[in-house]
């Protein structure tokens, strides 16, 4: 399993949150988000419009919004040297197993059998370019100690089921992929390339993941540095930029 930033443990903990502070950073890039993200999980009851809402879409994007929460971590953002984001972290400010997380798109699910967190699903047709095959990635659907908070119709094993955007997947959850050592609860979501034989990637591999901007019509590329945090109003597609 993929394990986003460390966990250290001490400090505030609200509403069963355990409340990470994240230290191998490079500070250019991400420290601004971490204080965020620290911020948001601390009270996240006074950060309300800093969350996008699952089912939601931004004008013109082909994706919802796959869960609730504060998009905290962006597509190549670093954690520490060497380290390149492969996707969105999209924190939902509750315990495990409360905040539900939903397909973006349509497309065929897969669960391996080892997964405890995590499902994929495959999608055909890619909407910005046709005749393409893609992936789209949800993993930390488990608590801390590995127990799966996946929907129970997808069990281990679930190959090729068919799921429309919208339908329920499970819940966030804080697994790391190390019994006991959680990281904080949000959904990693990534967009994963294609083998061109009809398998993904390993999505661990920045070269291995699109940028998922275009897909969700917002700004979530790192290296754009755009401003904190990053919401839509779908009625109208524009972007709300707070200070």
């Amino acid at each position: 399993m993929k394990r986003v930033f460390p966990l250290l443990l001490g400090g505030a903990v609200i509403a069963g949150l355990v409340v990470g502070y994240f230290w191998f950073l490079n500070p250019r890039r991400t420290a601004n988000r971490t204080t965020r993200v620290v911020q948001f999980i601390r009270n996240p009851q006074n950060y309300a419009d800093w969350m996008v809402r699952a089912g939601t879409r931004c004008e013109g994007a082909p994706f919802a919004f796959p869960t609730d929460g504060y998009i905290g971590f962006l597509w190549d953002d670093s954690f520490r040297p060497g380290h390149r984001h492969t996707g969105l972290d999209i924190f939902g400010g509750t315990p495990p197993g409360q905040t539900p997380v939903y397909a973006a798109y349509d497309g065929y699910l897969t669960r391996l059998s080892d997964w405890k967190s995590t499902v994929i699903i495959r999608i055909p047709q890619d909407p910005l370019q046709p005749g393409r095959q893609i992936w789209t990635y949800y993993t930390h659907l488990a608590d801390e100690q590995g127990n799966s908070q996946i929907a129970p119709q997808f069990p281990p094993g679930t190959s090729e089921v068919f799921v429309e955007q919208g339908t329920l997947l499970g819940f966030q959850g804080n697994f790391s992929g190390t019994p006991g050592a959680p990281v904080g609860v949000h959904l990693h979501f990534s967009i994963v390339k294609d083998d061109g034989q009809g398998h993904f990637l390993n999505e661990l591999e920045i070269g291995n993941t699109f940028d998922p901007s275009p897909y969700f019509n917002l700004r979530l590329n790192a290296n754009d540095n755009p401003p904190v945090p990053q919401v839509c109003e779908p009625a109208d597609g524009q972007v709300k930029e707070q200070p």
